[in-house]
């Protein structure tokens, strides 16, 4: 990885701007650290859930008596169980517990049994009879629109339109094009799992894997009808989100179980359930018109955004926006007219995933780049430098941009980088597209390059009212040595908040240890893990935690006369070299000193700046702040297999400031590798709303074999208002890698290739209809 940046002296080990090391690295990759599945409990009980196997059905009957006459079975529970809200849902609960009349998804919650053991939790499950009266699916979101709803809140979760300047203006030089976005599964490693232990109090004590501990403890609480003070939740070891751990799975569920049973139960889906348990990428049908005049300034957007959302809500209304507030990309549009639609299907749930609706709008408004570039013979780069917006610019919604952007910076580094070499009879056949399967020839084989540039705004926007609380403890140990302790109730999902905590913590407090407790309800919310936003916002709460103290330490040595005040009002004292000294005296007294008369805590909240929502013309100060990233891609094609090798992918990536610059490249290299999937591999396939390929047999993702070989420059520019200037990186890695991939296949074949996943059907059959 290369920097451009101006860096500064590094002041204590492992401080920010370091290749500081995970705490949870070591005993991840040992083997020792513990995730969800690993949880167990003594006398403890294994929960399972019966689903449906049908997209649309009304239920005619229910009969559990067989289960329930099991040896072993301790309970079973259905939608006349649940004593409190029947329904859950992350912005608006219109999702049952247990579906009771009628079934919307293949895999909807019928029921749940709790056993002595897993395998008598299944036999049980296969036990129970429900008798369907099978219904026609909607499954086209374009149909769905006009169809009966099939939900009392209606078939569309939002239609946002956006109208941006002269709507009726046009350009010399107009391209249109409609693509699609299959639907793409966050494919974390560790499926979903926790275990619940019922509470003296009558409450409940959960130990969940989640991205967002308050707003699940919120969901459970209302429909076990307990205050939210019973629910308390422990964040359990994670094993990946990437947002499909934002919703409610089996929460409720495994509480339920155990509130019946009186004993502890464990739930852990199979890989199989996964895929039913969790929501997924949008799908995404879009139609483009770009205008340009002849010198190929951007003159209006025109674009129509279909997302289907499945058929629930989950986050569909914050989705759609995104799509819709960037479908004008990085650049600059002064007129830009754009419908966005979610819509509510009998297709299986969609919400959030990596890149939020932006990876759908930018597929499609960096294809259309390329068409652009193609009908004004103009390089596809130089077209996107002329247009690249910087900061002072107005974005389609009317906001300003008021911080970085490094639009040019970020494609020019990409640029920058060396292409790979020619292909060469030299180069090992596992080099070569279809890999070790021997399939392809070295001259059957064509290289392309392709170029695509995102956008992404961080934190939540719209008027959400976004905040994290962190506190911090500071003491003296067991060795009469300064301690720190952070506790936080952000979720660690693999993104590295546990290692800035307390990269932040030795910063501010220029201490050597520094613990983290237990990420849980006890403190207040940190909000999700999502949105690139726990940097900004944990990040920032952790640091404001640490300045508390910090003035506290000043204080406490000001009140026993170690220090002077500089004035009545203002002390300049500072931490430096475990002591609090006096800036620019002769004065200083040691941090063991001042804590010897006791430990210091403070609890602090912080938020962003404020945003508002969208008005009627998609107009407003909607977001926070803005990421930017490009990428080019360089593959290997071989046109007549239809089989594709993802070469090299070159990044410049906007930062903002990496304060962790070799977790930055893991999140850059992640980033890269659910873009490729995205481009060449990954889709959910659906027949008539039923998943068809719910393992990872047959649902592909990329192995260390298809990574391409990946470089990266960091643009360093600190974000005004941001803690520390950094901004997430978390995010743009996977919005314009697809984009890049696809190009670069369209380059190496000359085909349209309108849709992602490029399959190989797609690109063999269209080339042996040319030829």
């Amino acid at each position: 990885m290369s920097r451009t940046s101006t860096t500064t002296r590094d002041r204590v080990r492992d401080g920010l701007g370091q290749d500081a090391d995970r705490p949870d690295g070591t005993p991840k990759v040992t083997g020792a650290f513990a995730f969800s599945s690993d949880l167990h409990a003594r006398g403890m009980l294994w929960g399972r859930t019966l689903r449906s196997p049908h997209p649309a059905a009304r239920i005619v009957s229910i009969d559990t008596s067989a289960a329930e006459a099991m040896a072993g079975v301790t309970t079973v529970v259905t939608a006349a169980d649940v004593p409190g809200k029947a329904t859950y849902g992350l912005e608006h609960a219109d999702q049952p517990v247990f579906a009771s009349e009628v079934v919307r998804y293949q895999g909807e919650p019928i029921a749940a049994v709790a056993a002595e053991h897993p395998e008598l939790a299944v036999r049980a499950i296969e036990a129970i009879e429900v008798t369907y009266e099978v219904l026609e699916p909607v499954t086209d979101p374009e149909r769905a629109m006009e169809a009966e709803p099939i939900h009392p809140d209606g078939n569309v979760f939002r239609h946002l339109p956006l109208r941006h300047g002269d709507i009726e203006a046009t350009g010399e030089v107009v391209v249109e094009g409609t693509y699609e976005v299959g639907m793409q599964d966050q494919a974390f490693m560790g499926p979903e799992s926790g275990l619940a232990i019922p509470a003296d109090d009558g409450g409940v004590e959960l130990y969940m894997s989640t991205q967002w501990l308050h707003v699940d403890r919120d969901q459970v609480a209302a429909c076990l009808a307990l205050p939210p003070d019973q629910v308390r939740m422990t964040l359990a070891g994670v094993g990946g989100a990437f947002g499909a751990r934002e919703d409610v799975s089996l929460q409720v569920h495994v509480c339920l179980l155990a509130l019946r049973t009186g004993r502890p139960v464990k739930m852990l889906y199979s890989r199989e359930e996964s895929f039913f348990g969790h929501v997924h990428r949008h799908p995404a049908r879009m139609w483009f018109r770009h205008h340009a005049d002849r010198d190929g300034h951007l003159v209006k957007v025109e674009a129509r955004l279909v997302l289907d959302g499945g058929a629930y809500a989950s986050t569909s209304s914050a989705v759609i926006a995104n799509a819709v507030c960037f479908a004008g990309g990085p650049y600059r549009v002064a007129n830009a007219h754009i419908h966005g639609y979610a819509v509510r299907t009998n297709n299986p749930p969609c919400g959030a995933m990596r890149g939020f609706g932006v990876v759908q709008s930018c597929y499609g408004h960096e294809s259309q780049m390329d068409k652009l570039a193609d009908a004004l013979g103009m390089d596809p780069v130089e077209l996107r430098l002329k247009n690249a917006l910087k900061p002072g610019d107005e974005l389609i919604t009317g906001q300003i941009i008021t911080g970085t952007a490094p639009v040019r910076e970020v494609i020019e580094a990409a640029v920058a980088h060396p292409l790979p070499p020619e292909p060469s009879d030299d180069d090992p056949a596992i080099a070569l597209p279809g890999g070790a399967g021997l399939t392809a020839e070295r001259s059957d084989v064509h290289r392309g390059v392709g170029f695509g540039v995102g956008i992404k705004n961080l934190m939540f926007s719209e008027g959400f009212d976004d905040y994290s609380t962190a506190g911090v403890l500071l003491e003296l140990d067991g060795h009469g040595q300064p301690i720190a302790t952070v506790h936080c109730a952000s979720a660690e999902v693999g993104q590295g908040f546990v290692t800035l905590a307390q990269q932040i913590t030795r910063e501010r407090l220029e201490v050597e240890q520094v613990m983290l407790r237990p990420a849980d309800t006890a403190i207040g919310s940190a909000g999700s893990t999502s949105a690139s936003r726990q940097t900004w916002m944990s990040g920032g709460a952790v640091e404001l935690a640490c300045d508390a103290v910090r003035e506290a330490l000043f204080e406490r040595a000001v009140a026993h006369g170690h220090l002077a005040l500089d004035d009545a009002e203002h002390p300049l004292f500072d931490l430096r070299d475990g002591q609090v000294v006096e800036v620019g005296g002769s004065g200083s007294i040691p941090l063991v000193d001042l804590l010897e008369e006791g430990p210091i805590e403070r609890t602090e909240v912080h938020r962003h700046a404020p945003t508002d929502p969208l008005d009627q013309d998609g107009q407003g100060n909607a977001h926070v702040s803005f990421a930017f990233a490009a990428h080019r891609a360089v593959v290997d094609v071989d046109p007549d297999l239809g089989v594709v090798r993802v070469v090299q992918v070159a990044t410049g990536q906007d930062v903002g400031r990496a304060l962790n610059p070799r977790a930055v490249v893991g999140q850059i290299e992640g980033g890269i590798a659910q873009g490729v999937g995205l481009a060449v591999m990954e889709e959910i396939v659906l027949d008539d709303g039923r998943v068809r390929n719910p393992s990872f047999t047959d649902y592909l993702i990329p192995t260390a074999l298809d990574m391409p070989e990946v470089l990266a420059t960091v643009i360093e520019q600190p974000e005004p208002g941001a803690p520390f200037g950094a901004k997430g990186v978390g995010e743009p890695p996977t919005i314009s890698s697809t984009p890049a991939v696809t190009a670069a296949v369209r380059a190496a074949t000359g085909l349209e290739l309108p849709r992602v996943p490029i399959h190989p059907e797609d690109i063999a059959l269209a080339s042996a209809h040319d030829g």
